[in-house]
């Protein structure tokens, strides 16, 4: 017969070995869960803060995977690239594929970077015009902007060539203007207006209030969407054909009929590439992060209309993910399973 000793022992024996199964499987899930654990991440954005949404819901996905998210960096797109290239960031969701493509193959392109998801398909850029305008004078074509009594209509400082509301220097957008007024012999007719954008563009939807034409660069999505609205209060100017810098003009620039003259493009999510080999969770999250145009139109709205510190933002981005939760949760799971 065995002693009441030989139990105790027998028992505590089997109760220890249960005990240390049960905290072996819950460490395993509490990894797999949170493949992310213990890993610094540096994310990289542009310094405008209506491209902040979508990068909060990055952000957001990735801290669930158990990473310690820094502070973001903010450069301008080129300097962007540079710092994913040489490891000072882990990764963006920001790189507009077409639009940027020279200053991703100049920092290294796939040697050093990896484009992993399409977060935004379909952004469109391009020129637009009041439609009152558009509608008296019949334009339709940049190339009517030749005509000196059209370009007078867009003229606000007496010079006799239309105003074009452009492009920030560093975001891209202003080159392929540039090289459009070249290309279309537009030079005597029309006058590139660099500067802070939004301020411009603050100035521009003043003038459309005050009923008088405006002409403007543009691009979706984003707020000024919501407040001039396409075919209601204005409408895109086509180009005559397809010319952009560096000669590829095989890319798709027409939309709804009308060449815009830009890329129909898309937002691409970008790693550091030793960093992306290294956390399969975190480029697997980031490879599937999606939001639509209209998203983020309307957040940016939100914002031009007063909801715009960091904290508005951060809101904006939770609100997003609770009413996409499952297929939030989705992306999170197959991060996971792709750890493991």
């Amino acid at each position: 017969m065995k002693s009441v000793t030989s139990l105790l022992k027998n028992r505590f024996f089997k109760h220890t070995v249960a005990a240390l199964a049960v905290a072996s499987a819950c460490s395993a899930v509490s990894a797999n869960d949170m493949p992310g654990k213990g890993v610094e991440v540096t994310p990289i954005f542009p310094s405008i803060a209506e491209e902040r949404f979508r990068g909060e819901i990055a952000i957001a996905g990735l801290e669930a995977l158990g990473y310690e998210v820094d502070e973001p960096k903010e450069s301008e797109y080129a300097t962007m690239m540079l710092a994913l290239s040489y490891g000072d960031a882990d990764f963006t969701v920001h790189l507009w594929d077409k639009l940027h493509e020279t200053f991703y193959q100049k920092a290294g392109g796939d040697s050093s970077m990896l484009k992993v998801g399409s977060i935004m398909p379909g952004v469109l850029q391009g020129y637009q015009i009041d439609k009152k305008t558009a509608d008296q004078y019949g334009i339709t074509s940049l190339e009517d902007l030749k005509k000196p009594e059209i370009a007078k209509l867009f003229d606000s400082n007496g010079d006799g060539k239309a105003d074009l509301t452009g492009c920030n220097p560093g975001w891209g957008c202003e080159l392929v203007i540039d090289h459009h007024i070249k290309a279309y012999d537009l030079g005597d007719y029309v006058t590139h207006n660099r500067g802070s954008y939004f301020a411009l563009m603050a100035d521009t939807i003043a003038r459309y209030e005050e009923g008088k034409p405006v002409l403007y660069f543009t691009w979706v999505p984003q707020w000024i969407a919501g407040v001039l609205k396409v075919d209601e209060d204005v409408v895109w100017l086509e180009v005559p054909y397809t010319d952009l810098p560096g000669g590829d003009n095989d890319v798709v620039t027409t939309y709804k009929g009308k060449n815009l003259g830009f890329a129909v493009d898309e937002v691409m999510s970008v790693v550091n590439k030793d960093f992306g080999l290294e956390n399969p969770a975190a480029m697997a999250f980031l490879s599937q992060v999606q939001i639509s145009s209209a998203d983020e139109s309307a957040q940016n709205l939100k914002m031009r209309n007063g909801e715009s510190s960091e904290a508005d933002i951060k809101r904006h981005a939770q609100e997003w993910i609770q009413s996409h939760q499952s297929e939030f949760n989705s992306w999170l799971e197959t991060a996971r399973m792709t750890s493991k």
